[in-house]
């Protein structure tokens, strides 16, 4: 019997739990829906490299992709009444729009006579998985990831053999235009994806304690685009890594990620607002003055070298090393006294690797709003911080 295997943030063949489940009913008819929702509110870089990616993902099956358009609750039971499927098999999203969408096209799909089945998802452990001992959740990084490293995950799931059932036999609706996009963007695709990571693992890893924090310095995977789509899974990384520190500390790089998607499934008012209500009263500029000083924050015209640097890469290549985005962030709020709601909207319009959660509570533990956040009254000095991480300028 067919079933539907329904890509979302998964673009990849290895190590797909949704996908391994799929083919075992045989025949497999690949679907991408593309979500007027979603898709119009996404930022030009993030839009055309996903779509580079969706092509690589769509040339690994031999162009078998079937590609629609419109409300998902609409699109997937009638595509799967359309191929005959019992079955469509999709990894689990856990952002608040994702989860009441899914509900939906399950309740939808069941009217219809055929079952939505939700398998795997995009992290290592699970948002909702790691609990205290009273089974309340962690509000703290560093008790989270003691159990979270814990809880393990299991080995990476095996490219499996798919009979694929798709196009050009079941009609494509083709691929939306690339929108104009003057970033620079990583190469697309699994084998992209890879040999990053090999590279990264000969050139940086067993030195990334120590070399992390540097942006004049190639010391970073980069990978973040990638996972950001599923074009890799976390488990494939950790599978490669060992005890020693610099591997360890990668290991806890994947696990902040995995925090804060834990924070927001369990809290996600937080996606625009504090975690910390009392933060809701600290007085903030909002005026015209204001507008003009961000503008110049966005533009890369603040006067200061790493600040201006930093948002001059974000416009240039969709990407920004961690530490600058911390610098630049903590100078948009605490020097220029704007709301961090600011930053994070700009950044998630230019960065390739835009992830609501990460970048948001990233923004928050700057602004001093959020978890593990810096205090309100510690400032990144962006003249030290240039000197002390980026001293050739």
């Amino acid at each position: 019997m067919t079933s539907v295997m329904w890509f979302r943030r998964d673009l990849r063949l290895a190590d797909n739990e949704a996908l391994c489940a799929a083919a075992k009913n045989g025949p497999v008819t690949p679907l991408f829906v593309i979500d007027p929702t979603l898709f119009d509110r996404a930022g030009a870089p993030r839009v055309a490299f996903m779509l580079r990616n969706l092509r690589a993902l769509d040339q690994s099956m031999n162009r078998a992709l079937v590609i629609r358009y419109g409300d998902p609750r609409e699109v997937v039971p009638k595509f799967a009444q359309e191929v005959g499927a019992s079955e469509v098999f999709a990894a689990k999203d856990f952002v608040s729009y994702g989860m009441k969408r899914d509900a939906e096209v399950a309740a939808a799909t069941a009217k219809v006579g055929v079952t939505m089945r939700f398998v795997g998802s995009n992290y290592a452990v699970e948002p909702g998985s790691v609990l205290k001992a009273d089974g309340t959740p962690y509000a703290v990084f560093t008790p989270f990831s003691k159990v979270w490293n814990s809880i393990g995950w299991p080995a990476p799931f095996p490219t499996p053999k798919v009979e694929w059932r798709g196009a050009p036999e079941i009609k494509c609706e083709g691929y939306p235009d690339e929108p104009a996009c003057d970033a620079e963007l990583p190469p697309a695709g699994e084998e992209a994806a890879r040999e990053l990571w090999s590279s990264f693992v000969d050139r940086a890893l067993d030195r990334y304690v120590d070399i992390r924090n540097n942006p004049d310095v190639d010391g970073t995977s980069r990978l973040s685009p990638y996972l950001r789509f599923g074009v890799v899974h976390p488990r494939t990384l950790l599978a490669e890594l060992n005890e020693t520190k610099s591997q360890a500390h990668y290991r806890s790089e994947l696990c902040w990620r995995e925090f804060y998607a834990d924070v927001l499934f369990r809290q996600p008012r937080t996606m625009w607002e504090n975690l910390q209500p009392k933060m809701d009263k600290m007085d903030l500029d909002t005026d015209a003055k204001a507008k003009k000083r961000f503008q110049a924050w966005c533009e890369g015209r603040t006067g200061y070298p790493i600040v201006d640097a930093g948002m001059r890469q974000l416009l240039a290549t969709g990407w920004m090393h961690n530490r600058v985005r911390m610098i630049t962030a903590s100078f948009l709020v605490k020097d220029l006294h704007l709301p961090w709601q600011w930053g994070a909207k700009f950044f998630m319009r230019h960065l390739v690797d835009g992830d609501i959660a990460s970048n948001n509570h990233g923004w928050q533990w700057t602004a001093g709003t959020g978890t593990d956040a810096a205090p309100y009254f510690r400032i990144f000095n962006p003249v030290a911080q240039g000197e002390k991480f980026d001293p050739n300028g």
